[in-house]
């Protein structure tokens, strides 16, 4: 299928779409956007594959979100059965989440940097990318700089060979260049048509790494705010990229494209 918008992240499975599901779906072909459906944890991750195998313009994901562990968690090993489906094109989301934890809880970060690791070994196995889920503790960059420093050390052990997409990206300047300097890509959601928090990061990452998503159902672009997201919405994210970098959409459209096939080779 031919593509003229793509969405590297969202949740079509989540009950927010239980009505309309379908209908959704079908809109998304007509106006050729496609979607890559992101697992959360095994079920989610089966039931992504099932959507995507079932529609031509969905691809899936499948991974154990860090958000959701806790101190009984360990990685899922059947994920592993999963990842040869040639709908699978990514591990993940997996990372860091710090948003909500204690400070000083150190045996639950440790767990999720094992559990961190362990997708990044199926990963490499699997020569797929990774889709990263990294959230710091509120006012630091503290698990983006823990996260980095796994993924500095498993590209270089892997020789170069470690890949993938920093999600929703929130960090900093200088995280933003360690995440390019390990060849990474960035994307970015509807959250930058409503705020310009993120225009210098916009501007800053190069054309051939930088990616759209929507992560619906959250995060609405405008002129959506008030109601749930969906992929149908990824052209506004392209269009706001544009205006951000000065650049013509049509210019930004295709370099997206170009980089989901360059990063994503199981969709092209």
């Amino acid at each position: 299928m031919n593509f003229e918008y793509f969405d590297i992240h969202s949740h079509l499975y989540f009950k927010d779409y239980d009505e309309d599901r379908e209908e959704e779906i079908e809109k998304m072909k007509k106006h050729k956007i496609g979607t890559i459906t992101i697992g959360t944890d095994f079920e989610s991750s089966k039931i992504a594959i099932e959507m995507a195998e079932k529609h031509q313009n969905l691809f899936a994901c499948i991974g154990q979100h860090p958000g959701d562990l806790n101190k009984d968690s360990v990685f899922d090993e059947r994920l592993r059965t999963l990842a040869d489906n040639e709908k699978v094109v990514a591990i993940g989301e997996c990372g860091l989440d710090y948003f909500r934890m204690e400070v000083d809880d150190i045996l639950l970060k440790s767990i999720q940097k094992t559990i961190f690791e362990y997708h990044i070994d199926l990963a490499l196995e699997k020569d797929l990318p990774l889709m990263l889920h990294i959230r710091a503790s509120k006012g630091t960059m503290d698990a983006y700089n823990d996260a980095l420093n796994i993924l500095e050390h498993h590209y270089k052990i892997s020789g170069n060979k470690l890949k993938g997409n920093a999600h929703f990206f929130a960090g900093d300047m200088q995280v933003l260049k360690r995440f390019l300097d390990i060849g990474f890509a960035v994307s970015f959601t509807g959250v930058i048509t409503f705020t310009n928090d993120y225009d210098e990061f916009v501007r800053a990452v190069p054309l051939d790494r930088i990616m759209s998503e929507t992560d619906s159902p959250f995060v609405a672009p405008v002129p959506h705010r008030k109601g749930r997201n969906s992929p149908q919405h990824v052209p506004l994210v392209v269009e706001k990229i544009a205006e951000i970098r000065g650049e013509p959409v049509h210019t930004v459209k295709e370099a997206i494209l170009a980089n989901v096939k360059a990063y994503f080779p199981r969709i092209s």
